[in-house]
């Protein structure tokens, strides 16, 4: 009888790990402090996508806020590591290990200074331009080589002041964008979990130039 539980147990938790194609991450540092900051924005498409797919992001364990789901019938699961920005890679990393996702099908959600407010690129690998978020995924994946969507946030004259600036709000003026923004990225994250990077890209570099 005992035996028969734990067989179920186990192989439940088999299908339950081969169940999931694609993890996505959003990037971003917890609590209220920081809430709806420019380095926060990984945070909001990741809630966009959630809400939009009637995930809800209840669980907590892996040192991030999760949940399973599905995006037109593909498995997904959606992820906000808890562990503060520079050691993102942590949760990452565990999440990807248990539930054995390829690292093809690794989507990270994250702030880019590079690109000008409102701008979204979708890229796979290449480094971590100065992102302690990134890096820290790349030194615990042991790759680059995962999906990434970079939401623009622009960069402040003083390159001094980079620091302050990405984990300032948003101003009012970059607010009245911010919405469609997220949509944007949202609806392009479902692109490459539905019909794959390649299409996605095509797509949304041609209608966010």
């Amino acid at each position: 009888m005992l035996l028969s539980v734990l067989k179920k147990i186990f192989f439940r938790q088999v299908d339950e790990r081969e169940q999931i194609m694609y993890l996505m991450i959003g990037l971003g540092n917890p609590g209220s402090r920081y809430a709806r900051t420019r380095h926060n924005i990984g945070f909001m498409v990741l809630e966009k996508i959630a809400a939009q797919w009637k995930i809800s992001l209840t669980q907590k364990s892996f040192d991030a806020l999760w949940n399973r789901g599905k995006i037109n019938n593909v498995s997904v699961l959606l992820a906000m590591p808890q562990t503060y920005m520079n050691l993102s890679g942590k949760s990452v990393g565990r999440l990807m290990a248990y539930y054995k996702v390829d690292i093809d099908h690794v989507i990270v959600i994250h702030d880019d200074l590079d690109l000008p407010f409102g701008t979204i690129r979708l890229k796979k690998g290449g480094g971590d331009a100065g992102h302690k978020g990134l890096k820290s995924v790349i030194t615990a994946l042991g790759s680059a080589d995962f999906l990434r969507i970079r939401m623009g946030i622009g960069k402040p004259a003083d390159k001094a002041g980079v620091e302050n600036y990405v984990l300032q709000k948003f101003n009012q003026e970059e607010q009245g964008v911010l919405p469609e923004s997220i949509q944007l990225a949202a609806e392009a994250a479902a692109d490459i979990v539905i019909s794959g990077m390649q299409q996605a890209m095509a797509k949304y570099h041609t209608k966010n130039n």
